[in-house]
């Protein structure tokens, strides 16, 4: 009895021995790989920016530049694991071979993240906007790029809201550059009552384009008739400005059109329905 109480005393004596040895063996080596992440994860961020400010410097596409960044500051983080990893002895071959089928068993996982970096890289190299580029993307969002990134466009809206709009749903739908011809038509729709004057209405409106300093006078402001509606006259107008003064034409035109209808008394349109009570039959 005393005998089998010693050797579980030796044996506890042993593995706490072990434990210990494996502890001093093995603590050194993670503390240096954690170190080692969280440098090289600050690093790659610090040089990635070094890299993106270098660019910008050298004249380099704006749009470029924070694609660049994003992939530079992956690969350098995928480097800095495989270099933790080779410090609790995996063989760099090895894991890089089992990082690579990690890779395509991920890859097979996010095809639709991969479409989306295949599309930036569409983006990048046909530029259908750049940045600062006042765009519709994305089935519906518009503003002002702010950059492509390995997977998304990034707009800023006009009440300065951040959208992320991924690459692949940006190439997969109809891409409005605003910005892109340097001067821009603002569609705007106005109507009047069938029994307001037609010339009237367009003088009104040609009025509120002469006074906005922001439409330009060639190409010549014209109005026109577009349709006829159940209960107005609908009357169409573009005009031509700067692309940058694109939303400061558009409310500019629309208050002022307001404006100079009141000084003409010129009426909007005011929908009415006429109701016929039937008596129930008693």
């Amino acid at each position: 009895m005393q005998q089998n109480k010693k050797n579980v005393h030796m044996d506890f004596n042993f593995d706490l021995s072990s434990m210990t040895e494996a502890v001093l063996l093995y603590l050194p080596k993670v503390i240096g790989a954690i170190l080692v992440i969280i440098i090289g994860f600050w690093l790659a961020g610090k040089i990635s920016k070094m890299i993106g400010n270098s660019l910008k410097k050298s004249g380099t596409d704006a749009t470029v530049v924070p694609f660049i960044q994003s992939l530079l500051s992956a690969a350098i983080k995928v480097m800095v694991l495989i270099s933790a990893a080779g410090m609790f002895g995996v063989e760099t071959t090895s894991f890089i071979a089992i990082f690579g089928a990690l890779t395509f068993a991920i890859g097979m996982a996010l095809q639709g993240s991969l479409a989306h970096f295949a599309s930036g890289v569409l983006l990048l190299t046909f530029k259908p906007y750049k940045v600062g580029d006042l765009v519709t993307i994305g089935g519906g969002q518009t503003g002002h790029v702010q950059g492509i990134q390995i997977f998304n466009t990034i707009l800023k809206t006009l009440d300065n809201h951040k959208v992320v709009v991924p690459n692949g749903t940006v190439t997969s739908n109809v891409i409005t550059n605003i910005s892109g011809q340097e001067t821009v038509g603002v569609p705007l729709n106005f109507n009047i009552s069938y029994n307001q004057d037609i010339d009237a209405a367009k003088s009104a409106i040609l009025a509120a384009a002469d006074s906005c300093p922001y439409v330009l006078k060639d190409p010549q402001t014209a109005v026109f008739v577009s349709g006829h509606g159940e209960s107005a006259v609908e009357l169409a107008t573009r005009p031509f400005c700067k692309s940058e003064h694109y939303w400061d034409a558009f409310f500019y035109m629309n208050e002022h059109v307001k404006r100079e209808f009141d000084k003409a008394g010129i009426k909007a349109p005011m929908t009415k329905r006429e109701v016929h009570m039937i008596p129930s039959a008693s």
